[in-house]
C-alpha cells in the first residue's frame, strides 16, 4: 500500500470527522419543534420545516459511513505486515556488519557524580 494511499484515507477521515461535528452541532433536537410551538422559537429554515432535517441527516449519515469505511480501511493497512521467512532477531544480525560484532567494547566511564558518592 503506498504511502499516498494512506494519506488520502486519512485526509478523507479528517474531513468527514469535522464535517460531522459540525453537521451535528448545526442540527435541532427533535424536541425543539415543540418550543417553536407555543412562539418561544422560530420554525422557519432555509429548507424548510422538514427538509432541513432530511437533508442534515442525510448528509450526516453519508459522512458517518464514510467516516468508518476510512478507519476500517486504515486499521486493516496498518495492521498487515508482509510475511518474513525470519524473525526480527535474525534480521537485525545480517544488518550488522562482521568486523563491527568482533570489536570488543569497553566499559562506559562512571558519571562525573559518581564517584564522589561515598560508599560503605
Amino acid at each position: 500500500m503506498s504511502g499516498f494511499l494512506l494519506n488520502l484515507l486519512l485526509a478523507a477521515q479528517m474531513i468527514s470527522a469535522v464535517g460531522m461535528i459540525g453537521l451535528i452541532l448545526v442540527q435541532h433536537g427533535k424536541g425543539a419543534d415543540m418550543g417553536a410551538a407555543f412562539g418561544s422559537g422560530s420554525s422557519g429554515s432555509l429548507f424548510g420545516a422538514s427538509g432541513s432535517a432530511n437533508f442534515l441527516s442525510r448528509f450526516t449519515a453519508v459522512l458517518a459511513t464514510v467516516f468508518f469505511v476510512c478507519t476500517l480501511a486504515l486499521a486493516y493497512f496498518g495492521h498487515a505486515r508482509p510475511v518474513s521467512s525470519g524473525s526480527v532477531l535474525e534480521g537485525a544480525a545480517s544488518a550488522v556488519p562482521a568486523s563491527a560484532a568482533s570489536v570488543p567494547v569497553a566499559p562506559a566511564a562512571p558519571a562525573s557524580g559518581a564517584a564522589q558518592i561515598p560508599t560503605k
